[in-house]
């Protein structure tokens, strides 16, 4: 087993936080204004960006600093052991050859860092008009993969580095990098037939936005891949307005209490491409929600769970697809929470697994043969996702180095809204916390386990990179928080909080205040929510929204986050707590942090408002058709009615319908449209493949058989994130001026 396995950092600014120091910006008085401009599309989009980074096998660190001009960028060497940088190959050299490979339509200004690298971060892979070029870091030389009229999609390299798999047309491909030469491994690749390639509901729902479908066996002569069957997953449509006649688009979309995907594993031996198939009953799982090669390449790990989502299973499969043993099983009253911290030693006797038996997910050690050894990490507190990207895809190990015996891993343990840095032995003892900045560390080690890389900051500092000991001693800052970018600006930060909520349960919250903030005034209030299970919106973190929040405060309003117990990240039983009644306890507990929010003296409590993207949304409309105490508010993207949204995810709190009919009625937004207090605003994308305008538009149709008069914003041909600079500008713009002529 490596001692670190990198996982890609991809931050979504929907619901989730930007990641990443030390110095505090200082407020100044502003020279110029913030504009919605500089936000989206323009700087503002930038200022928490840190330099791309990937450790080498001899765990010295490649970087490639992508906020500078392409004039100026460079990929360097940076050895730890003399903190010395060095260029390492031609950067300006490389974008010019591309160029002149590339056909005059793809042609680019700049060099981005690579899609993929080789595990010797001596390659790097990149996707121009759906053809795959190679990158030869240190001579600048580049060779054409494929051309061909299909895209290829989610390359990778093999572990030696010779190889390259790859997708197209819903099959699986290799090539042989040394020899110029493309094999197909697998041939009955289909509209409905998906090999290696993800259907929608495991990109979204299981494997966390990764298009990761196979996985190289660690001796680069094997890949396991998922095979998914499709024809039974209904179809949704979308209208592209664009062309003339207007073009119907189609998704494979399972919603609640409908057919799955069916999916199985096969493992192809690239010498002979015959797929052979794991042999696990499929009438026993539902859902496949890992695959992992063992170190040895001579076994599998499979992790499977029923319709149900209440009970997890690892089985151990040999190569061939025969021979599966179950190594353990979990189980949960409520769901089982997908975690890639798995971890099968070098000693080839031991296991490291996470689990959230006791209510709190911690680390245990388990024998090869499945026995229980001893619990590693224990207390009321949870190792939490070190993994980077959207909250639902958990890996809170850092790095294993056997040799010292030390387990390094990112917790809750010194405040729920921090991420600290941990270690401690397999047998539980010398347990102890390594980062010392109270705030929002996420971390990557050496291969060799003797240095790591801190990506940090706290509601006050942008973001920073640094390089440490394995002790957490400082090395090297690496990249500076960039202070300047925001110097112009007199920006303000979040104070931290608790509200309590009826039973007195401290919820997580901010609150960010005007400049000129006077205690003998009393303020409109914009309060943000999302509300999912463990998707806090209140961190000790750079947030990107604090940006957009300027100008809120520049119109005179207070902005407020706050936390219902569920959305937390606390423990699985404060989660649970939704189970089957999605959208009644939230409500419960995010009103109580209204109601205390009235009760300040600085609080104009007649002027209230609440808005929330998604999950966000949905908790606006439930927040506003469930009390009187807002009036306006933004929903964007809302689920309106779980019976329109997706199997895993939905089934996971609700069940399936016909077993929680209650639930699903008493949940309904659709429902409850003729209830709704205050002035709404609906904002959706036509082309919303996440949650469908559908849930949108059974709202607006309740609203219009009540007589109730709304405003919406649709975005056409746009999905979940509405993510072009000229929409997110549009979108925000549009909510400032709600806000003034609402509130």
């Amino acid at each position: 087993m490596q001692v670190v396995r990198q996982k890609s950092i991809r931050v979504s600014i929907g619901c989730a936080l930007v990641l990443t120091t030390v110095a505090v910006l200082s407020p100044v008085r502003a020279q110029q204004a913030l504009t919605l401009d500089w936000i989206f599309g323009g700087p503002g989009e930038h200022v928490a960006d840190v330099p791309k980074f990937a450790w080498r096998p001899d765990s010295t660190l490649l970087l490639y600093d992508d906020r500078q001009p392409s004039a100026l960028r460079a990929f360097e060497i940076l050895d730890p052991s003399t903190g010395l940088r060095r260029p390492f190959g031609d950067a300006s050299k490389a974008l010019a050859t591309l160029n002149e490979l590339l056909p005059a339509s793809d042609r680019v200004s700049v060099l981005a860092w690579p899609s993929a690298l080789d595990e010797g971060a001596a390659q790097g892979l990149y996707t121009f008009g759906g053809d795959l070029y190679l990158l030869t870091l240190a001579t600048a030389a580049w060779t054409r993969v494929t051309n061909t009229t299909p895209a290829e999609t989610a390359a990778r390299f093999s572990p030696d580095g010779n190889k390259i798999a790859f997708i197209r047309d819903h099959d699986l491909y290799v090539y042989e990098i040394a020899a110029r030469s493309e094999k197909q491994l697998t041939d009955d690749g289909s509209e409905t037939i998906l090999n290696g390639t993800l259907s929608w509901v495991y990109w979204e729902e299981v494997f966390g936005r990764r298009d990761i479908g196979y996985w190289w066996s660690p001796d680069s002569q094997a890949i396991a891949f998922l095979r998914t069957d499709e024809a039974d997953v209904a179809l949704s449509h979308f209208v592209d307005v664009v062309p003339v006649p207007p073009r119907l688009l189609t998704q494979r979309y399972p919603v609640a209490g409908t057919p799955n995907p069916k999916v199985r594993v096969g493992v192809v031996e690239l010498p002979n491409p015959s797929p052979s198939w794991v042999q696990i009953a499929e009438s026993s799982y539902e859902y496949i929600a890992r695959v992992q090669w063992l170190p040895d390449s001579r076994r599998l790990a499979i992790h499977t769970m029923p319709r149900d989502q209440t009970r997890l299973d690892v089985w151990l499969v040999n190569r061939g697809g025969a021979g599966a043993t179950r190594l353990l099983t979990e189980t949960d009253p409520g769901w089982i929470n997908i975690t890639d911290d798995l971890y099968f030693l070098k000693d080839g006797h031991h296991v490291i697994w996470a689990s959230e038996r006791d209510g709190y997910q911690h680390l245990y050690r388990y024998t090869i043969d499945g026995a229980l050894v001893n619990r590693i990490t224990k207390g009321d507190w949870a190792i939490a996702s070190n993994a980077g990207g959207v909250f639902w895809a958990r890996q809170a190990v850092a790095a294993i180095d056997e040799l010292k015996d030390w387990i390094y891993f990112v917790a809750l343990e010194k405040s729920s809204i921090e991420r600290q840095l941990y270690r401690i032995h397999n047998d539980g003892s010398g347990f102890s916390r390594l980062s010392k900045e109270k705030g929002t560390h996420l971390i990557r080690f050496s291969p060799n386990g003797l240095y790591y890389v801190d990506r940090f900051s706290d509601v006050r500092s942008l973001p920073s990179l640094t390089l440490h000991a394995a002790d957490g001693a400082l090395v090297q800052t690496i990249a500076a928080p960039r202070n300047e970018l925001l110097a112009p600006y007199a920006m303000q930060f979040p104070e931290l909080l608790t509200i309590p909520a009826q039973d007195g349960f401290p919820m997580p919250a901010q609150i960010l205040k005007p400049a000129e903030f006077r205690s003998d005034y009393r303020y409109p209030v914009i309060l943000y929510v999302y509300g999912g299970p463990s998707a806090p919106t209140v961190r000790d973190a750079w947030q990107f929204y604090n940006l957009y929040n300027q100008l809120l405060l520049r119109e005179g309003y207070l902005v407020v986050q706050v936390d219902n117990r569920a959305a937390t990240g606390i423990s699985k039983r404060l989660e649970n707590t939704i189970l089957k009644r999605s959208g009644e306890p939230e409500t419960a507990d995010l009103l109580d942090a209204v109601r205390w929010l009235k009760a300040q003296p600085y609080v104009d409590p007649a002027r209230v408002g609440v808005w929330g993207w998604s999950g966000g949304g949905t908790m606006t409309l439930n927040l506003m058709t469930r009390s009187g105490e807002f009036k306006a508010g933004i929903a964007v993207a809302p689920v309106t009615d779980w019976k329109y949204y997706d199997t895993k995810w939905t089934e996971s709190l609700m069940k399936r319908p016909a077993e929680n009919p209650e639930g699903y009625a008493a949940s309904s937004l659709v429902v409850r449209a003729k209830n709704l207090h205050g002035r709404l605003l609906l904002m959706h994308g036509t082309y919303d493949d996440n949650v469908h305008p559908q849930n949108s538009q059974a709202f607006i149709n309740e609203l219009i058989a009540n007589g109730i008069v709304f405003e919406a914003m649709i975005y056409p041909m746009r999905k979940h994130d509405i993510g072009d600079d000229a929409a997110q500008g549009h979108l925000f713009k549009t909510m400032i001026d709600f806000w003034k002529r609402a509130l």
